[in-house]
C-alpha cells in the first residue's frame, strides 16, 4: 500500500492437460516441497486481493500442508501411500492422491550442519516486509543451533563481502551482533554473492556434515550476473559440489518470485516465501528438518497407468517439474529434494475406461497398428527413484496398486485436505480443469479436515478461502 507501481514477476504455467492412457501410460515428474507460492498468495489475500494468476502453484499449496501419513519401514527413507476417491469438481473423474513421507529425525541426531547466510541487503531491501522481518527468522534459526553448527554470513549489494566468517553454535552473541549489524542500501549484484557463498560453503565442507546456503532476498538481482538463465547455469555447476541451496523470499511490489523458484529448483534446493513471523517460525524452526536436512535428492515419480482400466489422466500441478519419460532412470538428470520429516503429496484427476472422455481425439495412425493390451485389473504401476544425499547412483522402489486396495467410499482426513487445497489453487488459478469446483464446497471439506491442527495452518486456510470467495464476487 502506498508503493510505487508492482514490478512482480511470475512464469507463466501451462496447465497439464488430461492424457490418454493408451498413447501415453507414463507420467513422470520431479517431487517438489517448496511451499513459497501458498505463502505468498496468502500475502495477496490479506492485503485485500486476489494474487495473479501465474502466481498460484498448485502443488506448492498442496504441499503447504503436513499430512498424517505413516512413517516409513525399513531401509527406504520414506513411505508411498496412495489413495482414491469421487473428484469433488468432476462426476465422470476419480482424484488419486500419491503420498510420500519422508522419514523424521530428531534434531539431536541430525549431522552437524555447515550453514552460510547469503542476504540481500541491495536498497531494495529497506521495508519493513523485508530486512527487518529477515533478521527476526535469522535469530529464530539461530536460537536452535548446536555447538557443532557453523553459520557464515555473505552480504551483497553494490559488492559483495563476508560479515562473518564461519562461526560454531556456541558463539550464538557473535552470530546475533552481525545479524543486527546488516543494514539495507545500494544496487544488487546477486550473482556475485553466489559465488562467494558457494566458496565460502566449500572452505567449510563437513563431508559427513549438511552443507547449505540459505538465500535471503526478494529477487531482485539487477547489476553483475543476474540473468535468470546465468544464474540457473551458476547453482547447477555449484551443486555438484554437495552444497543444497534453500532460498526465503521476502517483500512486495518489485517480488522476483520467477528467479528464486527456478534456483531453488537446479540448486538442489527449496523454496519458501516469508511473509509473516510465523511462517518464518514454521520453515525455520517446526519444519527445520524438512528445511534444511535432506534425506534424499533426485526424487522421481513414474506412474504407468493401465490403459485397460484408466481412460485419461491429468497431474495436478508440477508443471515446472515435469520430465521426459527416458529422465527417469537417467541419474544424471537433476530432480527434487526430500528433507527429514517432509512429506509429498500429488493428485492426478482419473478418467476410468466406460466413462466420458474429456481428452482431444487424435487420427489414426498410418504405420503402426493397434497395440495389444495385457489383461489386467491393475489401476498402475508406481515406480519411485532416488538418491541418497552424498551418493550418484539411484535406488528404485516399485509399487503395482489396484483400485479397491485405495478406493475410498468414504476419503481420510488427508485425501480431503488436500482435495480442498487443490480445488481452491484451481479457483484462484481460474483453471480451465476446475469444472464445478466451488469456494464453497473446498471451504466444507477444509473445516473437515480440520484435525488437532496444533499450529494453525489448516484454520487459517478455511479463513484464506473464506476471503478469496468474498474476493472474487467484487
Amino acid at each position: 500500500p502506498g508503493e510505487g507501481p508492482s514490478t512482480e514477476e511470475y512464469d507463466r504455467i501451462y496447465e497439464n492437460p488430461f492424457l490418454q492412457a493408451k498413447g501415453n501410460p507414463l507420467s513422470t515428474f520431479s517431487i517438489d516441497v517448496d511451499t513459497a507460492s501458498y505463502a505468498n498468495s496468502r500475502r495477496f489475500l490479506r492485503d485485500g486481493r486476489l494474487p495473479p494468476k501465474d502466481a498460484v502453484r498448485v502443488e506448492e499449496f498442496i504441499n503447504y500442508f503436513d499430512y498424517e501419513y505413516p512413517a516409513p519401514t525399513g531401509t527406504d527413507p520414506f513411505s508411498v501411500n496412495c489413495e482414491l476417491a469421487a473428484c469433488p469438481w468432476n462426476e465422470k473423474s476419480e482424484l488419486l492422491l500419491v503420498g510420500l513421507q519422508g522419514r523424521k529425525i530428531d534434531l539431536a541426531q541430525m549431522p552437524p550442519s555447515n550453514l552460510v547466510f547469503l542476504i540481500d541487503v541491495s536498497g531494495s531491501m529497506n521495508s519493513p516486509r523485508k530486512l527487518p522481518l529477515l533478521k527476526a527468522s535469522m535469530r529464530l534459526l539461530v536460537d536452535n543451533l548446536r555447538p557443532e553448527d557453523k553459520v557464515a554470513i555473505v552480504v551483497y549489494a553494490a559488492a559483495a563481502g563476508l560479515v562473518l566468517e564461519s562461526t560454531p553454535g556456541t558463539d550464538r552473541q557473535k552470530i546475533l551482533g552481525a545479524i543486527d549489524n546488516l543494514r539495507a542500501g545500494g544496487s544488487t549484484a546477486g550473482g556475485a554473492g553466489i559465488q562467494l557463498a558457494y566458496s565460502v560453503a566449500k572452505e567449510n565442507f563437513m563431508p559427513k556434515g549438511n552443507n547449505r546456503i540459505i538465500l535471503a532476498t526478494d529477487g531482485d538481482f539487477n547489476v553483475g550476473e543476474s540473468s535468470d538463465a546465468g544464474l540457473t547455469r551458476l547453482v547447477e555447476e555449484k551443486r555438484k559440489d554437495g552444497v543444497f541451496l534453500t532460498v526465503l523470499g521476502f517483500g512486495n511490489g518489485n517480488y522476483k518470485d520467477s528467479k528464486m523458484e527456478k534456483l531453488a529448483d537446479k540448486g538442489n534446493g527449496n523454496y519458501a516465501y516469508i511473509d509473516n513471523v510465523r511462517e518464518a517460525k514454521k520453515a525455520l524452526v517446526t519444519e527445520v528438518g524438512g528445511t534444511l536436512f535432506a534425506i534424499a535428492k533426485d526424487v522421481k515419480l513414474q506412474l504407468e497407468f493401465n490403459p485397460a482400466t484408466v481412460s485419461s489422466y491429468r497431474l495436478i500441478g508440477y508443471e515446472n517439474r515435469m520430465l521426459k519419460k527416458e529422465d527417469f532412470n537417467d541419474d544424471k538428470k537433476d530432480a527434487g529434494e526430500l528433507g527429514a520429516g517432509h512429506r509429498v503429496t500429488a493428485l492426478y484427476e482419473i478418467v476410468r475406461v466406460g466413462a466420458e472422455e474429456p481428452v482431444a481425439k487424435v487420427d489414426k495412425l498410418k504405420y503402426q497398428r493397434k497395440m495389444k493390451l495385457r489383461k489386467s485389473k491393475d489401476l498402475l504401476t508406481l515406480k519411485l527413484r532416488y538418491k541418497e544425499p552424498k551418493e550418484t547412483e539411484s535406488q528404485l522402489i516399485t509399487k503395482v496398486i489396484q483400485a479397491e486396495e485405495i478406493t475410498s467410499e468414504k476419503p481420510s482426513e488427508n485425501w480431503a485436505l488436500a482435495s480442498a487445497v487443490a480445488e481452491f489453487a484451481l479457483l484462484m488459478r481460474d483453471s480451465e480443469h476446475k469444472g464445478t469446483a466451488s469456494f464453497e464446497a473446498a471451504l466444507t471439506r477444509a473445516r473437515k479436515a480440520r484435525g488437532k491442527d496444533e499450529h494453525g495452518y489448516r484454520t487459517e486456510l478455511a479463513q484464506l478461502i473464506e476471503e478469496a470467495d468474498l474476493l472474487a464476487r467484487n
